[in-house]
């Protein structure tokens, strides 16, 4: 199944996936290494809540894969990846078309390979900003990330 890998399907996949589909939320970049995402949330009437301003499951469902794809995309095969916790702060109400960008750092992802060489389990803290048209925050999202080893790449000595 390596072919479910490949960034740019995998961002079409994500497109056509019902939580997302029929949420309004689009993953419109996925860069090639997976160390980029951009995702936004459609403006549309079945999107908003009765304030008329963006449903906020969907403002947290738009970064709830992401952060555990991409790791899954960087680290590769040898590493379990899960979303573990999330927290979401509404900063104000979310007008428009919102959207959310991802990042995974250099040092991040060494920092990450140090914590689980030796098969530890490691929970990084990942947090997204979601904004709004004119770059204004909406709400921010705190993840929490579980990563370990697979038990055939642990080192058992």
């Amino acid at each position: 199944m390596r072919w479910a890998f490949n960034p740019a399907v995998m961002r079409h996949l994500l497109n056509l996936w019902p939580p997302f589909f029929f949420s309004g939320i689009k993953v419109v970049e996925l860069a090639q290494d997976y160390r980029y995402c951009k995702v936004e949330l459609k403006n549309r009437p079945w999107t908003r809540n009765i304030n008329s301003s963006q449903f906020g499951g969907s403002m947290f469902a738009m970064t709830d894969p992401i952060y555990p794809l991409m790791l899954m995309g960087t680290l590769g095969k040898e590493y379990m990846v899960w979303d573990k916790q999330a927290d979401i702060n509404y900063i104000t109400p979310g007008r428009g078309k919102l959207t959310a960008e991802f990042l995974l750092t250099d040092s991040e992802l060494e920092h990450i390979k140090q914590q689980t060489e030796a098969g530890e389990k490691y929970f990084p803290d990942f947090v997204v900003h979601v904004k709004d048209n004119k770059g204004e925050l909406v709400c921010e999202v705190k993840r929490k990330v579980y990563i370990r080893k697979k038990p055939k790449y642990r080192d058992v000595s």
